[in-house]
C-alpha cells in the first residue's frame, strides 16, 4: 500500500484541509513554503490517464478551493498548481497528486528550460497528435 493509500486509511497522521467522500487535500509534511498542500484521489491511481471525468472534476475542484485558501486565509499572492505524471516527469509517490504550493517574492522563479523546433517538427508533431 503506498504512502497516500496508508494516509486515506488513517494509518499514518496527516493534516487534513479539506475531505469529501472522494479526495484528500492535506498539507505537505516537507512544504515548499508554509501551507503548501497536496490533493489527491482517495482511490489508488497512479497517473492523470487512469482517472475519469467525473473524478477528475472533483479533484480539479478541489485544487482551485485550495489555492484560494492560500490567498485569502494566509495571504499569499500567488501559486503554483504542479501534477508530475509518472516518474520520468518526477513523480516520487506512484499516487496521482496535485501540488499546491505558495510562491513569495524571495523564491526562485519556477522556469522551465525552451528549445526550439527544427524546421518542419513542429508540424510534424502536431500531424501526429491529429491523426
Amino acid at each position: 500500500m503506498c504512502v497516500f493509500c496508508r494516509l486515506v486509511a488513517g494509518e499514518l497522521p496527516v493534516a487534513k484541509v479539506m475531505e469529501t467522500e472522494d479526495v484528500l487535500v492535506f498539507l505537505d509534511n516537507a512544504p515548499v513554503n508554509p501551507g503548501h498542500m497536496l490533493v489527491i484521489p482517495k482511490k489508488h491511481l497512479a497517473t492523470l490517464e487512469e482517472l475519469d471525468a467525473e473524478l477528475l472534476g472533483a479533484l480539479i475542484l478541489k485544487v482551485k478551493e485550495a489555492g484560494a485558501l492560500l490567498k485569502t486565509k494566509l495571504g499569499y499572492s500567488g501559486y503554483n498548481v504542479i501534477l508530475n505524471n509518472d516518474p520520468i516527469a518526477g513523480q516520487e509517490i506512484p499516487h496521482l497528486h496535485w501540488h499546491i504550493i505558495p510562491r513569495v517574492l524571495e523564491d526562485t522563479p519556477l522556469r522551465f528550460p525552451e528549445k526550439k523546433y527544427k524546421p518542419g517538427e513542429m508540424a510534424a508533431i502536431c500531424e501526429k497528435l491529429n491523426s
